[in-house]
């Protein structure tokens, strides 16, 4: 009768172990959010409640999908949605490519465009 090699038990103790701290990293790098707090540890503000506040200069923290890319001097402006609407980002950051997952901290700001005695300014959160 064969027997097992002497190093065979300590050998798939150690893969298991890999495994399951490999596994535990990669699921730890994955962009969680449980009730509006991502994995940052920040409170994720939606973006429908961010009309409601036009330029509070209120710190806020953004998360969404990337749909759109303005560049701008020295800056980009990112159009960003989640799943209760869209906003325009304006950052220093030039990395984000569209489709991109992003959190991003800034001021609520409103910019007023009155046209023909009509309001079409737009709420938007600039990053400092």
């Amino acid at each position: 009768m064969l027997q097992a090699p002497k190093f065979y038990l300590p050998f798939t103790v150690f893969h298991l172990g890999l495994t399951y701290f490999l596994m535990a990293g990669l699921i730890s790098c994955a962009n969680f959010s449980f009730s509006g707090i991502n994995t940052i540890g920040a409170n994720v503000t939606p973006i429908r409640e961010l009309r409601s506040q036009p330029d509070s200069n209120t710190t806020v923290y953004i998360q969404g999908k990337v749909e759109k890319i303005a560049p701008l001097l020295k800056k980009q402006a990112y159009l960003v949605k989640d799943e209760t609407g869209k906003i325009w980002a304006i950052t220093n950051q030039t990395n984000f490519q569209v489709g991109d997952e992003v959190v991003i901290k800034g001021q609520i700001r409103y910019r007023s465009i009155p046209i023909a005695g009509k309001e079409y300014g737009e709420v938007y959160i600039e990053e400092k």
